[in-house]
């Protein structure tokens, strides 16, 4: 993948890298730059041990790809099409085999052009499994997607780690991100602010816990522990905040206080910071427009 200063650093194999970032941030312009579609302006990318701008035949034949939009050979069933495309590859997978994979099997006789949407992207992924590839580029592969489309897509997407596979995705969208990557980059104005697991991303594994409740009237924040009394913020709505870095203790503390005390705490809480807000924080300093 990418070196030096490039977006991305050296990925390892079997890995989702997603790339997020708002529009007009560079995701297009990277993963292009990457498939060698479009010429860079400076600077040095290496992909696969090589420079995607004059790679050749047997680097393509180690790369997949799958578009934002495709079109369907007209007049080919789903099997006629995967056929065709494995005619282009020295050592193609199995073109059963690949439709099983993508789940196609019952529609192998079907014409490509006669397919869903969702069905037509298992399809584009068969296209660019059929060669094998050791890296595939997905490209915003689920816009526009209903929910059940969606989670099928990631079904599939995940399989091919299983399958030894590097991944390099770009999406819009965070729980895409979140439940698909071991890593995320995220780009904004053509800048990569923060890489890291969905966990740690822009240090969202340090940030602080808020431990949210409501008092009884006839309770004052100054009567919790001392040591959560010196945490507390005032909530919205009249409830009380705690922010923490040691959640567990502190709710700890304050259970056994309201026991203790006879306090009931029906509203109770705990608010991690969520991959969401980690990315808006990274990308609204940019000005740019964020999409969720």
């Amino acid at each position: 993948m990418p070196d030096g200063d490039n977006p991305g650093g050296q990925r390892p194999l079997s890995e989702i890298f997603a790339c997020l970032g708002p529009n007009g941030a560079g995701k297009t312009t990277t993963v292009e730059i990457l498939e060698g579609f479009l010429q860079r302006t400076a600077g040095q990318v290496s992909v696969l041990g090589q420079d995607p701008a004059t790679a050749g035949a047997a680097w393509r034949n180690r790369v997949g790809i799958v578009l934002q939009e495709s079109q369907p050979e007209p007049g080919l069933s789903v099997r006629e099409c995967l056929a065709m495309y494995a005619g282009f590859y020295r050592a193609p997978r199995d073109v059963d085999e690949t439709l099983a994979l993508v789940g196609l099997t019952e529609k192998a006789g079907a014409l490509a052009t006669r397919l869903s949407g969702g069905q037509q992207r298992r399809l584009d992924f068969a296209l660019a499994l059929i060669g094998d590839p050791e890296l595939i580029f997905l490209d915003e592969p689920t816009t526009g997607f209903d929910p059940a489309a969606r989670r099928a897509a990631w079904n599939v997407v995940a399989g091919l780690r299983r399958l030894g596979k590097t991944v390099f995705l770009t999406t819009h969208y965070l729980d895409e991100a979140e439940y698909l990557a071991d890593r995320i980059m995220v780009l904004s104005a053509g800048q990569v602010v923060a890489e890291g697991t969905p966990r740690t991303l822009g240090g969202r594994n340090h940030m602080t816990t808020a431990i949210r409740f409501t008092l009884p009237q006839q309770v004052k924040s100054e009567e919790l522990p001392p040591r959560l009394y010196r945490l507390v913020e005032p909530g919205p709505g009249g409830s009380t905040v705690i922010r923490s870095d040691s959640p567990l203790s502190h709710l700890q503390l304050l259970g056994n206080w309201a026991v203790g005390r006879g306090v009931d705490l029906p509203d109770l809480d705990v608010h991690r910071p969520t991959l969401e807000e980690v990315y808006l924080s990274l990308t609204e300093s940019t000005g740019a427009e964020v999409q969720r």
